[in-house]
């Protein structure tokens, strides 16, 4: 009681701290801006596996191995893990999780998914009902190409507004004590859906629940963009991203200083011919925690509003002529535990 501070917004009492993180990636991930942000790059896209399925799964492994790795912890020091993933049912999840006996929260919020996953975890660590928690999330280009649009050898043209999934997976241990960073705040999505239908313009799509959820932290926490060292959304792309700055402006919010979306930071759009940029549970969850969290331990930043978004469609979904529904899921991340 007492913790919620507006509509959508919840202000933890006991703010948990960020004890590790990892991210992993592949082939073009490696030869992205962020190349040196990862913990483990991988030129083979089937990760030593048979399909590609399996080759995801086996990123999330990697990914929360390389966690526990860095915080000196076990898998039996993990009370809860909350993953998701792009594929049918999560596979990409449970299958990576099936063997290791930590008990399991399997996640669907698109993009959007580890936004949501360290909002859980953060919730669970802040009401005493877990000590250390895991949100961990991914995405294969070879996967998501395969389940969403045309098969992979068919090598169909990407439209202008297309975005390019990343293969990547991130993984980042929560727990009651630590240095940090610190979630301080934790804001939920509302579904937004305004008639977008093209799956190939999932920018356009997803853009006004990420300035639904936005506004709704600005109201909530009594803040301006201002307010924080650096504002991520992700992943909108470019096209989503400048449709943010607009909605926004008409609200008499200025974004133009401080935020950026993760879509636009994982890859070079024009050498490597991304298009709109890059998308997929792995883009958010890898750009975190390779590329935010190490910044700002390093002190680059101080205050962080990652606010990840989602595009809650599916093929059948697409096929039968549906609009498209979106959700944006924030945290607000700070090096103090802002009292």
């Amino acid at each position: 009681m007492g913790k919620r501070i507006g509509a959508q917004t919840v202000r933890l009492a006991h703010p948990p701290a960020v004890l590790s993180f990892a991210a992993v990636g592949g082939h073009m991930e490696g030869k992205g801006p962020l190349r040196d942000c990862f913990d483990e790059l991988n030129e083979d896209h089937l990760w030593g596996q048979k399909t590609w399925e399996q080759g995801e799964s086996a990123m999330q492994r990697h990914a929360l191995g390389k966690a526990l790795e860095k915080a000196t912890l076990r898998e039996a020091d993990v009370d809860l893990v909350f993953a998701g993933d792009l594929l049918n049912q999560c596979i990409g999840s449970s299958f990576s999780l099936r063997d290791t006996n930590i008990p399991f929260y399997g996640l669907y919020g698109a993009c959007s998914t580890m936004g949501e996953a360290l909002s859980l975890a953060a919730l669970m660590i802040d009401g005493g009902f877990a000590r250390r928690a895991a949100a961990l999330t991914s995405s294969h280009f070879c996967t998501a190409e395969r389940q969403y649009r045309m098969p992979v050898p068919y090598g169909s043209q990407r439209t202008p507004t297309a975005q390019w999934t990343a293969t990547a997976a991130g993984c980042c241990l929560l727990g009651g004590e630590g240095d940090g960073p610190f979630i301080t705040c934790v804001t939920a999505g509302r579904i937004v859906d305004k008639g977008v239908t093209d799956p190939n313009n999932m920018g356009a799509a997803m853009a006004p629940a990420a300035c639904d959820t936005l506004a709704a932290v600005f109201r909530d926490t009594n803040t301006a963009p201002a307010d924080y060292d650096l504002i991520v959304t992700g992943d909108l792309g470019k096209l989503g991203h400048d449709i943010v700055v607009d909605l926004l402006a008409r609200e008499g919010l200025d974004m133009t200083k401080n935020y950026d979306d993760c879509g636009l930071l994982l890859f070079d759009r024009e050498a490597q011919d991304m298009h709109c940029g890059a998308s997929g549970c792995g883009c958010s969850a890898s750009v975190l925690c390779g590329y935010l969290l190490r910044g700002m331990r390093e002190g680059r930043w101080n205050r962080v509003l990652f606010a990840p978004t989602g595009a809650l469609l599916s093929p059948t979904s697409s096929f039968q002529g549906e609009s498209i529904p979106g959700i944006c899921h924030a945290v607000v991340l700070s090096n103090t535990r802002e009292g």
